[in-house]
């Protein structure tokens, strides 16, 4: 105390400090930095268990129509696009070399057949050996195949449609000259269709045939069309870990034929529903350390407000203002939750949460367990998905 200056600058700087840690202290009290966020309610609703694939539809029944003459293509019956049935005469090739061979062959039939018939008469009458009668009988029988043989020739230079369907492709024009084999029409049955699925093993146990499914093509937007399974393989592809599901749909049932073989589309197979799951988004979820997550809104522990001094004015007395009332902070949550069945965007909630608890769907990356959160309004279309958001 004989030198009291000299304590002077250790009593300046510890009051440096003090006011240096005392104003972080009070900055970080007053700052409370919140996470804006979207969230949606748990409501119960009803929910399906179901596959979803893509596939291109093929016919059921498709074939080429070819030539098994050969000649001169005279005239053409059908086009492309034109609905045929089976039988139908569609094409006619020059008839006139088949016609000149079976009228050739139908003569040397008669001929044989008379031989034959003097044969037999004689005989009988043991006029001939056995041997040259048997010779005439296999002659005869032999230009009786001849002549069958120049008759089916004749009648294949008319050309017919093997099966029903539409002509979807014309390969001649009329005055070719067509060689046996060669393809002149190529016809498609448009019902039924049909689209094969390749389907992980997992599903094997769940899917069925004669179940009942739905398609919905790119071609036709805001369309569904209803289907069925029709057989299902009865092995795996051990190389994909994958089995072909066929399905068959009534291309009639919606009219006129909509649906076209190489269309690509969605099918979904439900093979199961709940009527009363609880349900969120889909976008909710967390995946991360081998477990399913969401982050639920939770009220935080009230955080009194400072009371603010105010400062007299002259001839005033000291007055001072508590400040607001203690408000209670929303907070983000982390809970470990079980899912159930998935559809579309919505996913089934089995176990961790409850009815109108309400999930963080936007923002859910920014946050941490215990982080403050505010909750901004959504969208009307959602309203029905989330909870009210005036805190």
């Amino acid at each position: 105390m004989k030198n009291p200056l000299r304590w002077y600058p250790l009593i300046l700087t510890a009051g440096l400090l003090s006011a240096c840690g005392g104003g972080a202290k009070q900055a970080d009290t007053d700052s409370h930095p919140r996470v804006p966020v979207e969230v949606a309610a748990a409501l119960r609703a009803p929910i399906n268990a179901s596959y979803s694939g893509t596939a291109a539809l093929e016919a059921e029944q498709e074939a080429d129509v070819v030539s098994k003459a050969s000649g001169v293509l005279l005239k053409l019956y059908a086009e492309e696009g034109q609905r045929v049935q089976a039988g139908q005469l569609l094409a006619q090739i020059d008839p006139s070399s088949a016609a000149y061979q079976l009228a050739q062959s139908q003569a040397q039939l008669r001929k044989a057949q008379t031989t034959y018939d003097r044969a037999s008469k004689a005989i009988e009458k043991q006029l001939i050996p056995r041997q040259e009668y048997e010779q005439d009988k296999y002659d005869m029988q032999a230009q009786a195949a001849a002549t069958r043989g120049a008759q089916l020739q004749l009648s294949w230079t008319r050309i017919t449609a093997p099966i029903s369907g539409v002509i979807s492709r014309r390969m001649v024009k009329q005055g070719n000259l067509v060689q046996a084999n060669e393809a002149i029409f190529h016809i498609v049955d448009m019902h039924p269709l049909t689209a094969t699925l390749n389907v992980p093993e997992r599903e094997l146990g769940m899917l069925k045939p004669g179940q009942s499914l739905t398609l919905a093509v790119d071609a036709l937007p805001g369309k569904q069309f209803a289907g069925t399974i029709q057989r299902i393989a009865p092995v795996v592809d051990a190389s994909s870990g994958t089995f072909r599901v066929t399905c068959v749909f009534d291309n009639t049932a919606a009219g006129n034929e909509p649906l076209r073989p190489g269309m690509f589309g969605r099918i979904d197979i439900v093979y199961d529903q709940r009527r009363n799951a609880l349900v969120i988004p889909r976008s909710a979820l967390i995946d991360e350390d081998d477990e399913t997550a969401v982050f639920v809104i939770e009220r935080g522990p009230p955080k009194p407000v400072k009371p603010k001094e105010v400062k007299p004015k002259p001839g005033e007395a000291v007055a001072a203002e508590t400040g607001k009332p203690a408000q209670p902070e929303l907070v983000a949550k982390r809970r470990v939750v079980k899912v159930g069945y998935v559809e579309g965007d919505r996913v089934e909630i089995r176990a961790g949460l409850k009815a109108g608890e309400r999930v963080i769907t936007l923002g859910r990356d920014a946050v941490r367990d215990g982080s403050e959160v505010q909750v901004l309004p959504t969208s009307t279309s959602n309203a029905n998905a989330t909870a009210s958001t005036s805190e």
